[in-house]
């Protein structure tokens, strides 16, 4: 039978040649017609390269996480375990040090095991600018954290120079040139006699020989004024000058506190009268200087007799200035003395003086005292003859009775 073919909307016919018409299904719908090419896919290759470089990276993030959690771990643990020094010792840090020079110089004397560990504590610490000037006592096995610590408190080694009463200028001097701490080199003239206080000095190395000087010179001044302005006021004293100048011999001619001030009632007293001083020591200090009398030097008689300017056994009223530098307690007895009618006194033979008013009464003590000096000299010498006996031996000891 004849049929006539049915076109579609398009006016193609859309039926299979001899067959019925079959629609599209969806997935034909989308399907690309031949000739037309697929969209773009990225390669499995690709894909691979990118989560392998994405793990690489994860690990190595990981590694980098565990490596300095490890260095922070065993750096702390390094920071504050036992040191390496068994001996321990002293550490000098000089002012304007950094943390770096200071871990150096600190593995260097073997003190520290590793400087890089030290200068990263101290940081992690924040204690860079903490760290202070000065000379350290390190202990044994001090731990870095130890030495931190130490560092940072400026508890450092301190050193003494003592000046004692008595002293002159030149000798004090010498105390403080020959101070293997002190540094810097000593004034190009010596201060006036009298002019040093005599006092203890606490520093720490580094400190200057000049800083000690100036120290002892403002302290002996302040002293000064501090004790003249509260001195009796029928002192037979000029000024500062006559004041010091006696205190000197005072402090030259005991070292006993409980006669400073009579003594200086007896040169007040002499003074008043017009006397002579005739003090010993200023035979002396007028023969030798500051520098004074050498250890196998006697005095002489004829020492007496020699006028200097400051000899007051030939000189009216006080030297030009004093003879040594003296102490609080012998400036105080000057400045308070002691109310007697005592003009001599001379040495009893036990470290102490004997007093006297009268001339009579002083040469009956000079007279003791030579006899006593006779004795001693006969017993030295008999002691020297006699032939040297050997002790005997202990008897054995014995039970004692219960």
């Amino acid at each position: 039978m004849n049929t006539t073919s049915e076109n579609n909307e398009f006016g193609q016919d859309a039926r299979p040649q001899g067959g019925p018409i079959v629609p599209k299904t969806a997935n034909e719908a989308l399907r690309p017609e031949k000739g037309t090419p697929p969209p773009a896919r990225r390669s499995r290759k690709s894909r691979s390269q990118i989560i392998v470089f994405l793990n690489f990276m994860i690990s190595l993030v990981l590694m980098v996480m565990i490596g300095a959690g490890l260095a922070v771990y065993f750096g702390k643990k390094t920071f504050i375990e036992a040191g390496p020094s068994a001996a321990g010792d002293t550490f000098l840090v000089k002012p304007n040090t950094g943390v770096a020079q200071i871990a150096e110089q600190l593995e260097r004397r073997g003190l520290i095991s590793d400087a890089r560990i030290f200068r990263l504590g101290v940081r992690a610490y924040k204690n860079d600018q903490a760290l202070k000037a000065g000379e350290y006592e390190i202990k044994p096995h001090a731990s870095m954290r130890d030495i931190m610590d130490l560092l940072k408190s400026g508890k450092s080694v301190t050193y003494a120079v003592t000046i004692p009463e008595g002293l002159t200028v030149h000798q004090a001097f010498q105390r403080i040139a020959s101070h293997e701490a002190l540094e810097g080199e000593m004034p190009a003239e010596l201060p006036p006699e009298g002019s040093i206080a005599t006092d203890t000095l606490r520093f720490t190395r580094g400190a200057t020989r000049q800083q000690m000087i100036a120290k002892l010179t403002a302290a002996q001044k302040a002293l000064v004024e501090e004790i003249w302005k509260r001195r009796v006021s029928d002192l037979p004293l000029a000024d500062e000058n006559e004041f010091v100048t006696l205190a000197s011999i005072v402090e030259k001619e005991t070292s006993r506190g409980d006669e400073r001030s009579r003594i200086a009632g007896v040169f007040l007293n002499r003074l008043r009268k017009g006397m002579r001083l005739q003090s010993d020591p200023t035979i002396i200090y007028g023969l030798f200087g500051g520098e004074g009398k050498p250890a196998d030097r006697p005095i002489y008689q004829s020492d007496i007799e020699k006028a200097t300017p400051y000899n007051t056994y030939t000189i009216n009223g006080l030297p030009p200035g004093p003879i040594a530098n003296p102490g609080r307690a012998a400036l105080e007895a000057v400045a308070n003395p002691s109310r007697t009618e005592d003009l001599y006194f001379v040495a009893d033979g036990t470290g102490g003086h004997a007093f006297a008013t009268t001339l009579k009464e002083h040469n009956e003590n000079v007279a003791r005292y030579r006899a006593w000096q006779r004795k001693q000299a006969a017993e030295a010498a008999k002691a020297e003859k006699e032939p040297a006996v050997a002790a005997p031996e202990a008897a054995p000891e014995t039970p004692s009775d219960p």
